[in-house]
């Protein structure tokens, strides 16, 4: 089967405007699994709702999408146990991120 470019997941990481932190420079642009690399793209966005849960503008905060991608011509069902590695090595950089740091990343699985 021939490689092909896979999003694993997908998603969203926010901040404070005023919090001088810079994702691009401290989470890893590529992260080594066991099988393949993976690549951390990162893209400022406008934020993708008005307001939070508790009522805090959304405008409040620095958006990013966040999608990580693999080169791989494994099937879509052998995908699943890369994704769950991503997630444990990428996990720890985001919870040491600076209070005020939210994230929501989401398996996806589809190909580019």
């Amino acid at each position: 089967m021939k490689q092909r470019a896979v999003k694993l997941m997908q998603g969203y990481l926010w901040l404070p405007r005023e919090l001088e932190w810079d994702p691009e420079k401290e989470l890893p642009a590529t992260i080594e699994l066991s099988e393949v690399s993976a690549s951390l793209l990162l893209d400022e966005v406008e934020p993708p709702f008005a307001f939070f849960d508790d009522g805090t503008p959304s405008a409040s905060q620095r958006f990013y999408q966040l999608t990580i991608v693999v080169m791989s011509d494994l099937d879509q069902h052998e995908l699943h146990p890369l994704a769950q590695e991503l997630e444990e090595k990428l996990r720890p950089a985001l919870e040491t991120a600076p209070a005020g740091v939210g994230w929501l990343l989401l398996e996806d699985l589809r190909e580019l």
